[in-house]
């Protein structure tokens, strides 16, 4: 029996890994939505017969809008994506009967569309479920089923949706026997409208507000699962502070939703707001304006992405712009609010900081303290 370090291994022998050679390649995915956009805009003409209308800012956002008059209908649909591979790890090759951690990415599942949903300024109502399993007997272990479930509840209980019902396939033949691929639909409403976020009062002179992740949320899973393939212990590898890599990277994914209420409830107006999710960082370039931000503070890295930046051999800018790296998610108020928003996140056990600024100018991002730039063309999705 070895004790365990509480230093990290040092970074792996063999060559850097990139996110692109964990079979992520944004410039091949990207076009495709950018197409879709474009014949999904086409289809909005057909809300004119029922006395309603798309608001159209919100094409390229995270969430799409229709607006019913009184108030606007919000909806998402997300899916988890390879976390669910690293639960199944844990599940068959963990010490004794394996640990379960379905419940945990239960929650990953909904914080995937709920999160989202959240940046135009709803208040998520219905969260719907959808559970492709590989066979029907992925439904047959009682232990790891009831744990999804009861995670899925308890994450609708957090933020405060039903949840309406669901979808659960057996795909024998597309999902591989034995998987599970898990995703959440939900809608909302924002009510009243000028709760509407969609960047129309972002500008020069906002504050640029970072709340904290937990972890790696559920991007950059492709990756963290290369690593694990180099590493002799796999994901029981200790990464220090008393954490193995595997738990720590099923960590579930914050729930931000109770933030934003918080906010609009204690009268702080979010002028945009950004799920830090693909594309990391770079989502802070998701508006459309032509603006210039900088970020002078950022918030501590969770153990779990700094083990895997370094096992990875990636740069700043290639781990700032692939992963959250201790910020999942981002709010851009004016500056007399940001003291206001941050006591307001850490009021709902959320950490979070002042981290910069929005500047006049181009499009483009400056991460001062690690000298990364990004300009317009690092974030293409309209």
């Amino acid at each position: 029996m070895t004790t365990p370090s509480t230093t990290p291994p040092a970074p792996a022998a063999n060559t850097p890994l990139s996110y692109e050679q964990a079979g992520v390649k944004y410039d091949l995915i990207d076009p495709l939505k950018v197409a879709a956009q474009r014949a999904a805009a086409a289809t909005a003409v057909h809300l004119g017969p029922h006395g309603y209308s798309e608001v159209e800012a919100s094409r390229g956002e995270s969430a799409y809008v229709v607006d019913l008059g009184p108030f606007y209908l919000a909806s998402i649909v997300e899916c988890l994506g390879t976390k669910t591979l690293v639960a199944d790890a844990m599940w068959r090759e963990g010490p004794g009967t394996g640990e379960n951690f379905f419940g945990a990415i239960a929650q990953d599942t909904i914080a995937m569309a709920v999160n989202d949903l959240v940046t135009v300024g709803a208040t998520p109502l219905v969260v719907q479920a959808y559970w492709a399993a590989g066979g029907s007997e992925w439904f047959a272990d009682g232990a790891r089923a009831q744990a999804l479930v009861a995670g899925w509840k308890a994450a609708c209980d957090r933020i405060g949706a039903a949840w309406g019902g669901g979808e659960t396939p057996a795909l024998a033949g597309i999902v591989e026997a034995g998987r599970i691929d898990l995703a959440a639909s939900c809608t909302g409403l924002v009510n009243p409208k000028p709760r509407l976020t969609l960047g129309e009062h972002l500008g020069p002179g906002d504050a640029i507000v970072l709340l904290e992740s937990s972890g790696i949320h559920a991007n950059g899973l492709s990756l963290a699962r290369k690593v694990a393939e180099r590493l002799p212990q796999g994901y029981r590898t200790d990464i220090g502070d008393g954490l193995r890599y595997g738990p720590a990277l099923l960590a579930p994914t914050l729930l931000y939703s109770p933030v934003t209420e918080a906010l609009w409830a204690a009268g702080v107006r979010v002028h945009y707001a950004a799920n830090i999710t693909g594309h990391g960082w770079r989502k802070l370039l998701r508006h459309p304006k032509a603006l210039t931000y900088r970020v002078h503070t950022l918030p501590p890295v969770p153990p779990v992405l700094r083990f895997l930046q370094q096992q990875a051999g990636m740069d700043e800018a290639e781990a700032y712009g692939t992963l959250n790296m201790g910020a999942g998610f981002a709010l851009f108020v004016h500056a007399d609010d940001a003291e206001r928003a941050v006591a307001t996140a850490r009021a709902q056990g959320i950490a979070a900081w002042v981290a910069g600024r929005v500047e006049a100018g181009p499009k483009q991002l400056f991460i001062e303290p690690l000298g990364v730039h990004w300009g317009a063309e690092e974030l293409q999705l309209r």
